[in-house]
């Protein structure tokens, strides 16, 4: 089937195109909103711009297929191989993408709020500005991702891996970080206001001027992460590790830092608890 026989069907009614072999071809712009393509194969196909509300490409192949632009708004993407594919600036507002894989997609400015991304692969994509208001990320694979200045907020990251991963100046305020493995991770300049990260895993992180008011951080691992002039303003920290952590000028008022461990920690003029200074 070529487009032009895809479009001339679709505009008679029909929407089942279950399996169809599209790989390659020119579907800019076209309106296949509801369409039925589970397990078609589109790769490096281009759909720049094109309306896909409510389609369903379930186990579709879109590797290096051209997304930008398109919406694809409560579109069903559940183990679909998105691989290198272009979905900047997509609208994927409520899409299901359950255990996709995206590994170097660019979800650069997309449009992901209350996305499903559970189980998906996202390692080296690149989300930085991308909206992800309350998307469900939980046990997802973002290593390596770019996320600088993403938004995160109330997103769910519980056991998610985001090791090496750049969110500098991402916003996850109110989100949820149970067990989640930011290793090595850049989070400096970050919002991480009123998170919940309990058992997080955040060795070796960039947390430099980082915002972590209210934030619960307990039984959490910061070995060796750089905190500088970050703000633990009322954080829960009780049971973290923090040996050898750097935390210079850094805003400790009322923290709870109950049973913490500080071993080898650089405290040099950080604003403990108390309100007074470190020496």
């Amino acid at each position: 089937m070529d487009a032009r026989e895809l479009l001339k069907r679709y505009a008679a009614g029909e929407r089942d195109f279950y399996n169809v072999d599209l790989q390659g071809m020119s579907l800019i712009g076209v309106n296949l909103s509801k369409a039925h393509l589970r397990r078609a194969n589109l790769s490096h196909t281009n759909l720049t711009g094109a309306f896909l509300k409510s389609v369903n490409l379930r186990e579709a192949n879109l590797c290096q297929a051209n997304l930008r632009g398109s919406d694809l708004q409560e579109a069903n993407l559940i183990v679909s191989n998105l691989e290198q594919a272009n979905l900047c600036q997509a609208n994927l507002i409520d899409a299901n993408l359950r255990a996709s894989n995206l590994i170097g997609a660019n979800l650069s400015g997309a449009n992901l709020k209350e996305a499903v991304l559970s189980e998906a692969v996202l390692k080296e994509a690149n989300l930085s500005g991308a909206k992800l208001h309350e998307a469900s990320l939980c046990r997802s694979n973002l290593s390596k991702a770019l996320l600088i200045d993403t938004i995160l907020e109330a997103a769910n990251l519980t056991n998610a891996i985001l090791a090496e991963a750049n969110l500098k100046g991402a916003n996850l305020s109110s989100a949820l970080l149970n067990g989640a493995n930011f290793t090595a991770a850049n989070l400096s300049q970050g919002n991480l206001s009123r998170v919940k990260g309990n058992g997080t895993n955040m060795a070796s992180a960039n947390l430099t001027e980082a915002k972590l008011r209210g934030a619960s951080l307990s039984w959490t691992t910061l070995r060796g992460a750089n905190m500088t002039r970050a703000n633990f303003y009322r954080a829960k920290l009780c049971w973290s590790n923090l040996t050898g952590a750097i935390l210079v000028e850094a805003v400790l008022i009322d923290a709870n830092l109950n049973q913490i461990t500080l071993r080898n920690a650089d405290l040099r003029r950080a604003i403990m608890p108390d309100g007074f200074q470190h020496d």
